[in-house]
């Protein structure tokens, strides 16, 4: 096996396990909050130990005028986590991932206005591609009581999410893995206080079951997946990774509806498949361009 093969490989298996997190999410009873600062703190010291064993540690040296810029989007990164955990528990995983995914869509919107790139009739076309299939989930009541309210906070993830690819511009010039330090760290301290002023800290009540998901969420998870996919992401053609970080949301949607047993509704099913159709076109056409 090439090296492209085993790029791609190890960059198909961490979409995969990247889409099983909701397993462990919901395998611990404690708020969105707490989950996303411990899954921040959790990584930043496995990444610490990477970056140190790989002599990348000095990098940091020459963050510069980058750091402020990668300590909003940290923030951002810890927020979108929070409200893509709170969508969770709001509405179905299936549901808050095509709502998350329409993140894309947004990119482009936020390229326009912050960047002054001009709309090409494939992003137009995909704009209204993926609204439409926005507006197919929203308006069918299918996955609980609170979906819309779910779906609420699976948008404004998508917005952050969105907030942390247009800030990832600006710093690219920054190694991927000290970037993700940086902005993780950056997370756990911004979230440190909103937890403490929004409810406190309960990690001291977890069960066993419970800690082991938050060390695979934090440890696993973010901190070894993280350095394996920006490891491998960087020995693929942009066309050829844009295609495998959708098995994402794909695995999600599996999870969701065969492992978890939520409901979701066949026009909803179409909705997310315009959703992820468009997005995929357009970062297609952007990374062929």
């Amino acid at each position: 096996m090439n090296k492209t093969n085993r790029a791609a490989a190890w960059l198909s298996l961490c979409m995969a396990v990247f889409g099983t997190i909701s397993i462990f999410v919901k395998g611990i009873d404690l708020p969105a909050s707490e989950i996303a600062l411990y899954r921040a703190a959790i990584a930043c010291v496995v990444l610490f130990g990477y970056l140190t064993l790989s002599g990348r540690l000095g990098q940091l040296r020459t963050l510069g005028r980058d750091l402020p810029l990668l300590f909003a989007s940290g923030a951002a990164m810890g927020f979108n986590w929070i409200f893509l955990f709170t969508a969770y528990r709001y509405t179905t995983v299936a549901l808050s991932t095509l709502a998350y995914y329409f993140s894309p869509t947004l990119v482009v919107l936020g390229s326009v206005a912050l960047f002054r790139e001009k709309l090409t009739a494939r992003q137009i076309l995909c704009f209204l591609g993926s609204t439409a299939g926005l507006v197919l989930i929203v308006g069918v009541r299918g996955g609980g009581s609170r979906d819309l309210t779910g779906l609420a906070f699976g948008l404004l993830a998508a917005v952050l999410y969105a907030a942390v690819v247009l800030c990832n511009k600006k710093t690219a010039r920054v190694d991927g893995v000290v970037r993700t330090w940086v902005q993780l760290l950056a997370a756990a301290l911004v979230i440190t206080p909103y937890v403490a002023m929004t409810g406190g800290f309960h990690i001291g009540g977890l069960d066993p079951t419970e800690w082991g998901n938050l060390l695979v969420i934090g440890a696993l998870f973010t901190g070894v997946l993280y350095a394996v996919y920006f490891s491998a992401v960087g020995r693929l053609p942009g066309q050829q990774a844009a295609i495998l970080s959708y098995i994402d949301p794909a695995v999600s949607v599996l999870v969701s509806v065969f492992w978890l047993r939520e409901p979701i509704t066949a026009v909803q099913i179409l909705g997310g498949a315009l959703i992820l159709a468009f997005a995929m076109a357009n970062e297609l056409g952007r990374r062929t361009k």
